[in-house]
């Protein structure tokens, strides 16, 4: 597992104090930041709604306030941007549900992002996010590699135009994982060190420790040792979050 299932959950220009929280995986305080203008501005609406989502994916908890937020963001959107932005958290809910959750969205999820597809403009600044999204959807539910690494190919292209170093270390991430399975370790190993750098760069701490543990994984021991002590004493500094990667490190005593 990656915590880069979901992207990031704020664009450009968002507030200082929002991007901070989140980086320390204060998903809750952030989304209250933004809950004052969320009821009536659809750019605030899918902000808030996209920080709950991500918060079900690292702690596999409060999908029904996830849901609602969305829903709200759905009725608040006007033009087509907005409908495609929120269409692309809609695609991304299903898919975290369909891998996590009780219920099996994986449909809702593809007609979700075939939605975003139609209403984004083509050089929309969603467009990088909705194509990893449908990389990822294209990978773990579909175990179609070749249309994932399309997507995400195409994703790095957007949010390196867009400047979005966040972004571009998700689909590295994905990208080197692709790479590992390959057997190609040394792409991999080099997709995976840039991820991790740009998270560090970008104050992503609550991602740091997921890419540490990816890196271990094609790293030679006694790297690979150092990254994963590395990793556990992240998570266990954050609180035991993203709870998957417990069982990543259960040798490295992260309870």
């Amino acid at each position: 597992m990656s915590d880069a299932e979901v992207g990031p959950a704020e664009g450009g220009g968002a507030p200082p104090d929002v991007a901070r929280l989140r980086g320390r995986g204060c998903w809750t305080e952030a989304a209250a930041l933004l809950a004052p203008y969320a009821a009536e501005r659809p750019e605030a609406a899918t902000r808030r709604a996209a920080l709950l989502i991500e918060r079900c994916l690292f702690t596999l908890d409060g999908w029904a306030e996830a849901e609602d937020a969305l829903r709200t963001a759905e009725a608040l959107a006007r033009t087509d941007n907005e409908r495609g932005e929120a269409s692309c958290e809609r695609g991304n809910l299903a898919y975290l549900v369909t891998l996590f959750g009780p219920r099996d969205r994986a449909d809702e999820a593809r007609a979700a992002l075939m939605r975003s597809a139609a209403l984004l403009e083509p050089g929309a600044p969603g467009r990088p996010l909705l194509d990893y999204r449908r990389g990822l959807v294209a990978e773990r539910l579909g175990d179609d590699a070749t249309a994932a690494r399309a997507s995400y190919l195409r994703a790095r292209a957007g949010a390196e135009a867009h400047g979005d170093p966040l972004l571009t270390s998700h689909i590295l991430g994905r990208l080197a994982g692709l790479a590992a399975r390959d057997g190609d370790l040394a792409a991999a190993r080099e997709g995976f060190a840039e991820s991790l750098r740009l998270r560090v760069e970008t104050g992503y701490l609550v991602g740091t420790a997921p890419a540490l543990a990816s890196l271990a994984t094609v790293e030679a021991e006694p790297e690979a040792a150092r990254l994963r002590a590395e990793a556990a004493r992240l998570f266990r500094l954050l609180g035991g979050v993203p709870v998957w990667l417990a069982e990543t490190l259960d040798g490295e005593a992260v309870a």
